[in-house]
Protein backbone atom coordinates (compact mmCIF):
# COMPACT_ATOMS: atom_id res chain seq x y z
CA UNK A 1 0.00 0.00 0.00
CA UNK A 2 1.19 3.59 -0.40
CA UNK A 3 0.78 5.05 2.28
CA UNK A 4 1.12 9.21 3.21
CA UNK A 5 2.16 9.95 7.23
CA UNK A 6 0.72 13.89 7.86
CA UNK A 7 2.98 14.10 10.79
CA UNK A 8 5.48 11.49 9.82
CA UNK A 9 8.29 13.07 11.11
CA UNK A 10 7.03 13.51 14.64
CA UNK A 11 7.11 10.66 17.51
CA UNK A 12 3.73 9.06 16.33
CA UNK A 13 4.00 9.17 12.99
CA UNK A 14 7.90 7.87 12.84
CA UNK A 15 6.87 4.88 14.36
CA UNK A 16 3.97 4.23 12.21
CA UNK A 17 6.53 5.03 9.10
CA UNK A 18 9.03 2.95 10.45
CA UNK A 19 6.67 0.08 11.35
CA UNK A 20 4.60 0.42 8.17
CA UNK A 21 7.70 -0.05 5.47
CA UNK A 22 9.47 -2.99 7.62
CA UNK A 23 6.03 -4.45 6.91
CA UNK A 24 6.35 -3.84 3.25
CA UNK A 25 4.47 -0.71 2.77
CA UNK A 26 5.56 2.16 0.69
CA UNK A 27 5.67 5.22 3.18
CA UNK A 28 6.40 8.75 2.36
CA UNK A 29 6.45 10.86 5.14
CA UNK A 30 4.83 14.74 5.48
CA UNK A 31 6.81 17.70 6.64
CA UNK A 32 6.14 21.40 6.98
CA UNK A 33 9.88 22.03 7.38
CA UNK A 34 13.52 20.53 6.66
CA UNK A 35 13.99 17.21 7.75
CA UNK A 36 16.47 16.92 10.41
CA UNK A 37 19.56 15.02 9.77
CA UNK A 38 18.73 12.75 12.78
CA UNK A 39 15.10 12.00 12.41
CA UNK A 40 14.32 7.97 12.27
CA UNK A 41 12.70 8.68 8.78
CA UNK A 42 15.29 10.75 7.39
CA UNK A 43 15.85 8.10 4.37
CA UNK A 44 11.67 8.62 4.01
CA UNK A 45 10.47 10.23 0.87
CA UNK A 46 9.27 13.45 1.98
CA UNK A 47 5.96 15.68 0.69
CA UNK A 48 6.15 18.83 1.90
CA UNK A 49 3.29 20.78 3.00
CA UNK A 50 0.96 21.82 5.88
CA UNK A 51 -2.59 20.87 6.44
CA UNK A 52 -3.57 24.02 8.62
CA UNK A 53 -2.78 26.66 5.85
CA UNK A 54 -3.79 24.33 3.64
CA UNK A 55 -1.37 23.66 0.72
CA UNK A 56 -1.48 20.04 -0.13
CA UNK A 57 -3.17 19.27 -3.36
CA UNK A 58 -5.45 16.74 -4.81
CA UNK A 59 -2.56 15.70 -7.29
CA UNK A 60 -0.29 14.89 -4.76
CA UNK A 61 -2.74 13.24 -2.09
CA UNK A 62 -4.23 11.17 -5.32
CA UNK A 63 -0.93 9.12 -5.22
CA UNK A 64 -1.42 7.26 -2.09
CA UNK A 65 -3.93 4.38 -1.56
CA UNK A 66 -3.65 5.55 2.51
CA UNK A 67 -3.17 8.28 4.59
CA UNK A 68 -2.51 8.61 8.00
CA UNK A 69 -3.06 11.38 10.17
CA UNK A 70 -1.00 12.03 13.03
CA UNK A 71 -0.39 15.43 13.29
CA UNK A 72 -3.41 16.58 15.73
CA UNK A 73 -1.77 19.70 17.24
CA UNK A 74 -1.94 20.21 21.06
CA UNK A 75 -1.82 23.12 23.71
CA UNK A 76 1.96 22.73 23.48
CA UNK A 77 2.17 23.66 20.29
CA UNK A 78 -0.07 27.01 20.77
CA UNK A 79 2.33 29.73 20.73
CA UNK A 80 2.14 32.56 22.85
CA UNK A 81 -0.77 35.53 21.22
CA UNK A 82 -2.67 32.49 19.52
CA UNK A 83 -6.29 33.38 20.08
CA UNK A 84 -7.70 30.41 21.41
CA UNK A 85 -10.67 29.41 18.67
CA UNK A 86 -8.69 30.63 16.16
CA UNK A 87 -5.72 28.11 16.85
CA UNK A 88 -7.78 24.88 17.60
CA UNK A 89 -10.18 25.49 14.81
CA UNK A 90 -7.06 25.69 12.23
CA UNK A 91 -5.43 22.93 13.47
CA UNK A 92 -8.33 20.62 14.45
CA UNK A 93 -12.12 21.73 14.66
CA UNK A 94 -11.93 22.58 10.40
CA UNK A 95 -8.32 21.95 9.49
CA UNK A 96 -8.36 17.99 9.90
CA UNK A 97 -11.89 17.42 8.31
CA UNK A 98 -11.18 19.98 5.31
CA UNK A 99 -7.75 17.46 5.00
CA UNK A 100 -9.60 14.73 4.93
CA UNK A 101 -12.44 15.82 2.41
CA UNK A 102 -9.13 16.66 0.32
CA UNK A 103 -7.89 13.09 0.64
CA UNK A 104 -11.62 11.65 -0.26
CA UNK A 105 -11.56 13.66 -3.20
CA UNK A 106 -8.56 12.50 -4.42
CA UNK A 107 -9.86 9.37 -4.29
CA UNK A 108 -7.59 8.01 -1.75
CA UNK A 109 -9.44 4.90 -0.20
CA UNK A 110 -8.18 4.74 3.54
CA UNK A 111 -7.75 7.70 6.02
CA UNK A 112 -6.76 6.98 9.56
CA UNK A 113 -7.20 9.83 11.71
CA UNK A 114 -4.77 9.85 15.45
CA UNK A 115 -7.05 11.40 17.72
CA UNK A 116 -7.19 11.51 21.28
CA UNK A 117 -8.96 9.80 24.09
CA UNK A 118 -10.71 11.80 26.35
CA UNK A 119 -13.92 12.83 24.67
CA UNK A 120 -14.56 9.14 23.59
CA UNK A 121 -13.99 8.16 27.59
CA UNK A 122 -15.61 11.26 29.27
CA UNK A 123 -17.74 13.12 27.14
CA UNK A 124 -18.41 15.58 29.41
CA UNK A 125 -15.22 16.74 29.66
CA UNK A 126 -15.13 18.45 26.30
CA UNK A 127 -17.93 20.98 28.01
CA UNK A 128 -15.18 22.68 29.73
CA UNK A 129 -12.09 22.23 27.39
CA UNK A 130 -11.46 23.53 24.63
CA UNK A 131 -8.95 21.42 23.23
CA UNK A 132 -10.56 18.17 23.76
CA UNK A 133 -13.71 20.33 22.29
CA UNK A 134 -11.70 20.73 19.26
CA UNK A 135 -10.53 17.02 19.38
CA UNK A 136 -14.14 15.33 19.55
CA UNK A 137 -14.92 17.93 16.73
CA UNK A 138 -12.28 16.98 14.25
CA UNK A 139 -12.96 13.17 15.12
CA UNK A 140 -17.06 13.43 14.68
CA UNK A 141 -16.08 15.95 11.02
CA UNK A 142 -13.56 13.40 9.51
CA UNK A 143 -15.75 10.58 10.40
CA UNK A 144 -18.54 12.22 8.47
CA UNK A 145 -16.84 11.50 5.34
CA UNK A 146 -17.25 7.66 5.58
CA UNK A 147 -18.52 5.83 2.43
CA UNK A 148 -17.92 3.10 0.49
CA UNK A 149 -15.33 4.82 -1.23
CA UNK A 150 -13.65 6.23 1.24
CA UNK A 151 -13.03 4.23 4.73
CA UNK A 152 -12.48 6.89 7.17
CA UNK A 153 -11.90 5.89 10.71
CA UNK A 154 -10.28 7.39 14.06
CA UNK A 155 -7.62 5.75 16.68
CA UNK A 156 -8.32 7.56 19.90
CA UNK A 157 -5.66 7.04 22.37
CA UNK A 158 -3.83 7.46 25.69
CA UNK A 159 -1.30 8.81 27.20
CA UNK A 160 1.90 7.80 24.73
CA UNK A 161 5.31 6.66 25.74
CA UNK A 162 7.70 7.32 23.13
CA UNK A 163 10.85 9.36 21.99
CA UNK A 164 12.43 9.92 18.73
CA UNK A 165 15.55 12.18 18.54
CA UNK A 166 14.14 15.93 18.47
CA UNK A 167 11.67 17.73 19.86
CA UNK A 168 9.73 14.24 21.65
CA UNK A 169 13.41 13.73 22.86
CA UNK A 170 14.30 16.99 24.55
CA UNK A 171 10.76 16.93 26.07
CA UNK A 172 11.80 13.97 28.32
CA UNK A 173 15.42 15.45 29.20
CA UNK A 174 14.58 16.69 32.43
CA UNK A 175 12.23 14.03 33.50
CA UNK A 176 15.17 11.32 32.54
CA UNK A 177 17.63 13.46 34.61
CA UNK A 178 15.71 13.45 37.34
CA UNK A 179 14.84 9.93 37.11
CA UNK A 180 19.03 8.69 37.31
CA UNK A 181 18.98 11.05 40.49
CA UNK A 182 20.23 14.12 39.02
CA UNK A 183 18.01 17.26 39.88
CA UNK A 184 18.08 17.28 43.62
CA UNK A 185 15.68 20.60 43.19
CA UNK A 186 13.07 17.85 41.95
CA UNK A 187 11.57 16.14 44.55
CA UNK A 188 10.77 12.24 44.74
CA UNK A 189 7.17 11.80 44.65
CA UNK A 190 4.45 11.74 41.86
CA UNK A 191 1.31 13.84 42.08
CA UNK A 192 -1.48 11.57 42.55
CA UNK A 193 -4.02 10.11 39.92
CA UNK A 194 -3.23 8.23 36.57
CA UNK A 195 -4.38 7.43 33.63
CA UNK A 196 -4.05 4.49 31.15
CA UNK A 197 -0.76 4.44 29.05
CA UNK A 198 -0.02 2.75 25.51
CA UNK A 199 3.49 2.44 24.03
CA UNK A 200 3.67 4.34 20.48
CA UNK A 201 5.15 0.91 19.44
CA UNK A 202 1.29 -0.22 20.15
CA UNK A 203 0.07 2.70 18.64
CA UNK A 204 2.13 2.71 15.20
CA UNK A 205 0.86 -1.54 15.30
CA UNK A 206 -2.61 -0.27 15.87
CA UNK A 207 -2.41 2.29 12.97
CA UNK A 208 -1.27 -0.52 10.62
CA UNK A 209 -4.55 -2.41 11.46
CA UNK A 210 -6.44 0.02 11.14
CA UNK A 211 -5.06 0.87 7.54
CA UNK A 212 -5.83 -2.69 6.82
CA UNK A 213 -9.35 -3.97 8.66
CA UNK A 214 -11.26 -0.64 10.30
CA UNK A 215 -14.61 -0.42 10.04
CA UNK A 216 -15.31 2.84 7.88
CA UNK A 217 -16.70 5.15 10.16
CA UNK A 218 -15.76 4.26 13.53
CA UNK A 219 -13.87 5.90 16.21
CA UNK A 220 -11.87 3.05 18.26
CA UNK A 221 -10.63 3.79 22.20
CA UNK A 222 -7.14 2.19 21.68
CA UNK A 223 -5.07 1.70 24.72
CA UNK A 224 -2.79 -0.65 27.49
CA UNK A 225 -2.41 -0.48 30.86
CA UNK A 226 -4.29 1.60 33.55
CA UNK A 227 -0.88 3.00 35.80
CA UNK A 228 -1.12 5.51 38.54
CA UNK A 229 1.25 8.53 38.16
CA UNK A 230 3.67 6.98 40.91
CA UNK A 231 3.94 3.88 38.93
CA UNK A 232 4.96 5.38 35.18
CA UNK A 233 7.52 7.61 37.75
CA UNK A 234 8.99 5.15 39.11
CA UNK A 235 9.39 2.84 35.82
CA UNK A 236 11.00 6.29 34.97
CA UNK A 237 13.30 5.54 37.91
CA UNK A 238 14.13 2.36 37.06
CA UNK A 239 14.80 2.31 33.70
CA UNK A 240 17.00 5.34 34.49
CA UNK A 241 19.07 3.60 37.05
CA UNK A 242 17.63 4.96 40.18
CA UNK A 243 17.39 3.62 43.35
CA UNK A 244 14.37 5.62 44.65
CA UNK A 245 10.79 4.41 46.14
CA UNK A 246 8.54 7.11 44.72
CA UNK A 247 5.23 7.49 46.82
CA UNK A 248 2.07 9.91 45.77
CA UNK A 249 1.28 13.11 47.29
CA UNK A 250 -1.36 15.35 46.73
CA UNK A 251 0.67 18.61 45.24
CA UNK A 252 1.62 19.51 42.04
CA UNK A 253 4.71 18.17 40.45
CA UNK A 254 6.99 20.03 38.89
CA UNK A 255 7.71 17.16 35.73
CA UNK A 256 3.39 17.00 35.49
CA UNK A 257 1.45 20.06 36.12
CA UNK A 258 -1.63 20.07 37.01
CA UNK A 259 -2.43 21.75 33.95
CA UNK A 260 -1.36 18.77 31.82
CA UNK A 261 -3.95 16.01 34.44
CA UNK A 262 -7.30 17.17 32.37
CA UNK A 263 -9.33 15.23 34.59
CA UNK A 264 -7.73 16.50 37.63
CA UNK A 265 -5.15 15.86 39.73
CA UNK A 266 -5.95 13.19 42.15
CA UNK A 267 -8.25 11.40 39.67
CA UNK A 268 -8.02 8.79 37.07
CA UNK A 269 -8.58 7.85 33.72
CA UNK A 270 -9.03 4.00 33.43
CA UNK A 271 -10.73 2.05 30.92
CA UNK A 272 -9.83 -1.65 29.24
CA UNK A 273 -9.96 -1.48 25.54
CA UNK A 274 -12.34 -3.27 23.88
CA UNK A 275 -10.86 -7.08 22.77
CA UNK A 276 -12.44 -7.52 19.90
CA UNK A 277 -11.19 -4.17 18.59
CA UNK A 278 -7.70 -5.06 19.78
CA UNK A 279 -7.77 -8.21 17.88
CA UNK A 280 -9.48 -6.66 15.04
CA UNK A 281 -6.40 -3.91 15.27
CA UNK A 282 -3.24 -6.25 16.05
CA UNK A 283 -1.92 -4.46 18.86
CA UNK A 284 0.27 -5.69 21.53
CA UNK A 285 -0.84 -4.61 25.21
CA UNK A 286 1.68 -4.92 28.32
CA UNK A 287 4.40 -3.40 26.43
CA UNK A 288 4.84 0.20 28.77
CA UNK A 289 7.45 -1.01 30.63
CA UNK A 290 9.61 -1.66 27.22
CA UNK A 291 8.85 1.28 25.95
CA UNK A 292 9.84 3.56 29.16
CA UNK A 293 13.24 1.82 28.93
CA UNK A 294 13.56 2.32 25.54
CA UNK A 295 12.02 6.18 25.81
CA UNK A 296 14.93 6.66 28.42
CA UNK A 297 17.37 5.27 26.01
CA UNK A 298 16.65 7.49 23.16
CA UNK A 299 16.98 10.40 25.79
CA UNK A 300 20.05 9.21 26.84
CA UNK A 301 21.54 9.25 23.51
CA UNK A 302 20.23 12.56 22.14
CA UNK A 303 21.93 13.92 25.15
CA UNK A 304 25.60 12.68 24.56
Amino acid sequence: MKVLIIGGTGMIGAHAALLLREQGDDVTVAARGEMPEDSPVADFPVLAGDYTVPSFTREELSRFDGIVFAAGQDPRHKKPGDEDQAFWEKTQIVGVPRFAELAKQAGVGRFVQVGSYYHQLRPELAAGNAYIAARKAADEGARALADESFNVCTLNPPSIIGAVPGASARRYRKMVSWAAGNEPSIRDFAPTGGTNYMSAQSLAQAIRGALQNAESGTAYMVGDQNLQYKEFFQMMVDAAGGTRVIEARDEQHPLLSDAAIVQGRGNTLAYEPVAEQVRLLGYDRQDCDRAVRALVDVVLAASR
